[in-house]
């Protein structure tokens, strides 16, 4: 039988079958994919094979998994030479973040937005939370949007309590396997409760420590929210670190330093100090944001896989 992985806890994992019935499955053996370094063999998202071991108790033992059309990863928590997989076989990316409670970081959404384009996943950002911003940080927050949408990448605005941007958000999910992803505090399961209040995802306030989110999501799952319209709800994120990523291709995940390949004097040009280098002269002249180049330069220095 075949099946899509809709939940992992590391050990077990519900798949979901053709029609429509959830097995409760565990690996037969060991899994290595792609020789690809991980702590966890399989992800949400993943379409498998399995074979019925006990049908009235629902259990099964999956012994295949389907070549993968894409995933995003991240260096592992636990084991830093590895990466642990948040999602597999996916139409886009959804990144929700938060100006304030808690602070989203430029670093982190930049990096999100690299390891989504490493494997050309389309990604939309989400500002949530957009009633608690003053004036001020709403004239800095379309300014921000901006310079992403500038960039190829959409912005919707939201407040799940405000009941601001539900509708589009709801609209961008549609017909789509999504990804929903960010840290923990920043609004993910209010707002998918907004759009689908049946499914009654846990929430939590905030933590006056450090105005930072405490995780309520324990394992990533996938929810079925209409007729062809899933999305992945992950544990919050509080770092993402790169993984396979050289020193060499990073340019490469960010459009505005893509669009410039060809252009450097020298071909092998990492865009740090090298002579009429067209990315170092375009973030001089505005044209790239310095935020984005920081966070290049950022990724360059402190990932253990930058070589």
């Amino acid at each position: 039988m075949k099946g899509l992985v809709i939940r992992s806890t590391g050990s077990w994992y519900e798949v979901l079958d053709e029609n429509k019935h959830v097995w409760q499955c565990r690996l037969k053996g060991k899994f290595k994919i792609q020789g690809l370094k991980t702590s966890n063999p399989i992800a949400v998202g993943d379409r498998v094979a399995f074979e019925i071991e006990d049908e009235k108790e629902n259990m099964a033992t999956i012994f295949k998994i389907e070549a993968r059309e894409n995933y995003i990863i991240r260096k592992s928590v636990h084991k830093t030479a590895q990466g642990h997989i948040l999602a597999a076989n996916l139409d886009q990316a959804v990144l929700i973040v938060t100006l304030n409670y808690p602070r989203t970081s430029l670093g982190f959404i930049d990096r999100f937005l690299v390891s989504a384009e490493s494997f050309r996943i389309p990604t939309t950002i989400v500002f949530n939370k957009i009633d608690l911003l003053s004036d001020e940080e709403k004239d800095y927050l379309a300014d921000l949007a901006a310079m992403y949408e500038e960039i190829g990448y959409p912005c919707v605005f939201t407040s799940a309590v405000g009941k601001i941007g539900i509708e589009s958000f709801r609209s961008i999910l549609k017909d789509k396997i999504s990804l929903v992803s960010g840290h923990s505090g920043v609004g993910k399961s209010t707002l998918v409760n907004q759009i689908a209040p049946e499914l009654d995802l846990k929430t939590t306030e905030i933590s006056s420590f450090a105005n930072k989110g405490v995780h309520t999501t324990t394992f990533a799952t996938m929810f079925e929210l209409e007729e062809n319209t899933f999305i992945i709800d992950t544990p919050g994120i509080k770092e993402l670190g790169l993984i396979d990523i050289s020193k060499q291709e990073l340019s490469h995940f960010f459009p505005e330093m893509r669009a410039m390949l060809g252009e450097c004097k020298y071909h092998n040009c990492k865009h740090i100090n090298e002579p009429k280098c067209a990315v170092l002269e375009a973030v001089a002249e505005g044209d790239i944001a310095e935020s984005r180049y920081n966070s290049y330069l950022s990724m360059m220095d402190d990932d253990d896989n930058r070589r």
